[in-house]
């Protein structure tokens, strides 16, 4: 019987490896068309955004969103207030995050920062994206214009991920009673799960300081 169940988790961590790998290489071939981007940094960037997404259980979309208003998916760019790579993170404010990255115009460190600074915004907010939003761009206007971007990239999510995001959704609306969450059914914007806390932070992730200064990322 324990063969058995092993063999199920097995397979079933088979098939989940499979999903992703097709959705980063359909989401790799749509930088491609899109953005103009070669191949193998299209492929990276998706991987990235793949794994942070995973990790920080935010939709692929809302991070590629956001990466093509910060930097049009250029690595190397640079902001105001020191702000780096395809996230735009400012260094100064968030140290703490950036103890163990050596570059941050690498783009599987620079997502992975962004998506831990938005993931860290919204734990503050108690899980209101819109909310996080506005914190890492600095202005609603900024929360509503990656809420449209997003759009531009929903199509790429597989059904199960459509069906995985209004399973997140529905248990929320359910669970807070967030009207302004869950006012626009079928919404991208507010289709994600938050991970469960255990006692060491982020489910094994990257931390989030709980001071993380609610400014502009």
């Amino acid at each position: 019987m324990s063969r058995l169940l092993c063999l199920i988790v097995l397979s079933l961590g088979l098939m989940q490896a499979a999903s992703a790998d097709e959705n980063s290489d359909r989401m790799a071939a749509y930088l491609t068309t899109k953005f103009g981007l070669a191949k193998e940094k299209a492929q990276k960037i998706s991987d990235a955004v793949q794994s942070a997404a995973s990790k920080y259980s935010l939709p692929p979309a809302l991070l590629l969103a956001i990466i093509s208003i910060e930097s049009r998916f250029k690595e190397k760019a640079k902001g105001s207030n020191g702000a780096t790579g395809l996230m735009q993170v400012v260094p100064g404010a968030h140290r703490g995050l950036l103890r163990n990255v050596k570059d941050l115009t690498e783009p599987t460190a620079n997502i992975d920062v962004g998506s831990a600074i938005l993931y860290g915004y919204m734990r503050s907010a108690n899980g209101d994206l819109n909310a996080a939003l506005k914190s890492y761009g600095g202005s609603q206007a900024y929360a509503q214009k990656v809420s449209l971007r997003a759009g531009d990239f929903a199509a790429l999510n597989t059904p199960q991920d459509a069906a995985q995001n209004a399973d997140g959704q529905a248990g929320m609306c359910d669970a807070q009673s967030a009207a302004e969450r869950c006012a626009v059914p079928g919404s991208w914007a507010n289709a994600f799960t938050l991970p469960a806390i255990n006692a060491a932070g982020l489910s094994g992730a990257v931390t989030p300081s709980p001071g993380i200064p609610l400014t502009s990322h």
